[in-house]
Parts: structure tokens; sequence; C-alpha cells
């Protein structure tokens, strides 16, 4: 983290600090449905604005297509955000120009202020010079806390950085001492699960994985690829036949980097994919061609287990089957479940990130027990790729 300016080293009283947040929440008919993405954000908004900083949020909501519209506002998330800082956010119907500039103007020392979504200004995504001088009228200093948006080399996240003094926020500076303590200098050995429906989608992902880990398991319809590259049969499993050479040579790279790919040995089948199926449980191997495996068995989730109770540190992202009906969520539960006990017993560091995998460790009823659990989905995935975000290297000191 020292090549990483952090709140350590500002010093907001007295000044106008722009703090790009994460504020794309989930909406039903005008109401947050999850806030968790809120009170991540918290801690960072409560520091600057104690110390006496003027806190002005910057975020984007949705995907606005032609400038401003109703449906995209943030204008009803700064009352929620209001009711969980137990502080006064008021709101601006602009993010640069003169209603916003008059709403900064207005402010006192320790006032929060939420301007509009930024992505209703198109030259925003374009990392527009013109967006980031009228954002950057606006402070003293810029934060970043949104991890999230941290692949996007955007007018807020990435341009700012290089017009005002440029810090990481609380937020921001968690994901990225766990995601160096995941990947970047990591207590070996090192496991990955990845999991999720296609090879296709992650190839990127493993690639860069068999390089950086000690085991890498893999689960989900992804598996399925793999055993069949194999020779194994799959029935009507989800299978990317058409990939088998790639996941030989992803095989190939693994055996040659001493990574050791661990695939499902036996699994749930079923002939129809629907809640509480008629189903049986075999090895991989016995699959009939009538029938789909939607889950991993037991003996898969011992041995499992087993690499886990070997490992230091674990990085998970995808589930191991279709979590979302039972009962072929018992694989990934009983490894979440393993993983938190692991973890809650001080033997293993777990980062987990992904929709599904937070959903299906949620589910579990894990989350709370692992290291950390980072909701940034596509900007998770790119730095597992080993890929340079944007926003993150902007902030190198």
């Amino acid at each position: 983290m020292a090549a990483f300016r952090t709140l350590d080293q500002l010093q907001p009283k007295g000044k106008r600090v722009l703090v790009r947040v994460d504020l794309n929440v989930p909406m039903e008919n005008g109401k947050v449905t999850d806030a968790t993405r809120i009170d991540r954000i918290l801690p960072t908004i409560r520091e600057i604005a104690d110390k006496g900083g003027k806190v002005i949020l910057l975020a984007h909501f949705g995907r606005p297509k032609n400038g401003p519209d109703e449906a995209n506002s943030l204008k009803p998330i700064a009352k929620v955000l209001g009711e969980h800082l137990k502080r006064p956010v008021a709101f601006a119907a602009d993010c640069i120009g003169e209603i916003a500039e008059k709403a900064v103007a207005a402010m006192k020392d320790g006032d929060v202020l939420l301007l509009e979504n930024t992505r209703f200004h198109k030259g925003e995504e374009k990392n527009d010079p013109l967006v980031v001088a009228g954002l950057a009228a606006l402070g003293d200093a810029y934060v970043n806390d949104a991890f999230s948006a941290a692949h996007r080399a955007h007018a807020s996240t990435e341009g700012l950085a290089h017009k005002l003094p440029a810090y990481a926020g609380r937020t921001m500076q968690a994901e990225l001492e766990a995601l160096d303590a995941a990947l970047g200098n990591p207590k070996k050995p090192v496991a990955a699960i990845v999991g999720g429906a296609k090879v296709s989608t992650k190839l990127d992902l493993l690639g860069n994985l068999v390089k950086k880990v000690d085991i890498l398991i893999i689960g989900g319809g992804m598996a399925n690829t793999f055993l069949a590259a194999r020779g194994v049969k799959v029935g009507k499993s989800l299978c990317e036949h058409d990939l088998a050479a790639t996941a030989r040579e992803i095989e190939e790279k693994a055996k040659a980097a001493g990574c050791e790919i661990v695939l499902p040995v036996d699994g749930l089948f079923a002939k129809e994919f629907k809640a509480h199926a008629e189903h049986r449980i075999d090895d991989v191997a016995h699959i009939h061609d009538d029938e789909m495996m939607l889950d991993v068995g037991p003996k898969t989730v011992a041995h499992v287990e087993a690499k886990l109770a070997g490992a230091k540190t674990l990085v998970w992202n995808g589930p191991f089957g279709a979590f979302e009906i039972a009962p072929f969520d018992t694989g990934t539960v009983a490894v979440a479940h393993k993983a938190a006990a692991l973890t809650k017993a001080g033997k293993l560091v777990s980062i987990a990130g992904g929709g599904d995998t937070v959903a299906a460790l949620n589910h579990a009823g894990s989350a709370d027990d692992f290291t950390y659990i980072s909701t940034a989905g596509g900007a998770f995935l790119e730095w597992m790729e080993g890929k340079a975000l944007p926003g993150v290297e902007a902030l190198r000191a």
C-alpha cells in the first residue's frame, strides 16, 4: 500500500474534497433494495467531514443514453445516503457548471453534497478534458473510493486524479490491501476457486491464475469443458466443446507453472433444470447421455475442503453449481462453510468477489466470515486477470 496516497496523507480541513464513490445501487419503485455500497463509503465521508473538509460526492447511476433523465437521477439516493450517514446530504442537479458551482460555494466545513449523475455528461465516459476541468474547478483535492469503477478511464475515475492531489479513500484502500494479500503478496500456498458458466468469459482470468496460484479449483459449467477436454462424457451438461483445445492449453500452462488443477470427481445429475428436480449422485464418468451435471458431489466437496485446509490464501470467483435452486446449492454452500470456518480460525485469508459469488456466499450465510468480500464486479475480475486498472494506476504516489 506504500505506493498509494491514502486519507492519512490528506489534511482536509477547509478544503473542497471531491470524492468519487459508487452509488450504482439496485433500485425498485424509487427505493434502494440493497444498501451495501452505500454503507461501504460511509467511513470515508465521515472521516473527511469530521476533520472539517467539504465532502463533494461524485457518482454515476445506470447507463443514461441521451443526457439527463429522471430514471437515472441520483436525487433519491441523497436522502437514503443521509439516513445511513445520520447527517444531512445536500443535492445539486448537475455535476459541473453554474448549478454545481453555486452548491459548492454554499457549503460550510463538514458539509456533504451529492452532485448529479456524472454520466449525464457524455464527456464523462470519454474522459473529456473539458469535463475533467469542470469537475476539477469544484475541488481542492480528489479522493477515489470507488474501486468498482476503477477499471474505467473516465473523467471522474481517472482524469481528475491527474488534475488534483489524489488519494485512495478507505474503501479503496481496504480493497487494494485485500487484493494485495490475495495475489500481490500472498501467504502461500494460494488456492483459487473459479466457477461460472463459461470458460470463454474467463480465459484471461484462468491464464493469469495458473501463473499466480498453487491450486486452481474449477467448478460450475466451465468444469464440464475441462472434463470433456480430458475425454470425459458430460451428457447434456453446459459445455463449450469447441474450447477443448483451449482447456488443454490452460492445463499445460498450469503444469509448467507447478499449479495443480482440481476438477469435479462426482456430481449431482438431473434430466431437467428446475428446483427439486429428480437427481442422483455419481462419479463424473457415469453421467448418462440425457443428464446434466448441476452441482458437484460429496467426494468433490471433501477433496476441495482438504485442499483448502492445506492452503493459506483463497481467492474465489464463481459458484460450483446452480446455487440459486435447491438441491444444486449444496456444493457451493458446503465449501463456503469450510472456507469461512478456516478463516474464523485464523488459518486462511479468504477474498471473494463477483456478483454471483457474493450472492452465493450470502445464500450460504458465510460472507461475513470471509476476510474480504469485493462488491466491485468487473473491476475485481479485471484485477484477477492481471490487468492494470486506470483508476488505481492514477492514484500511485
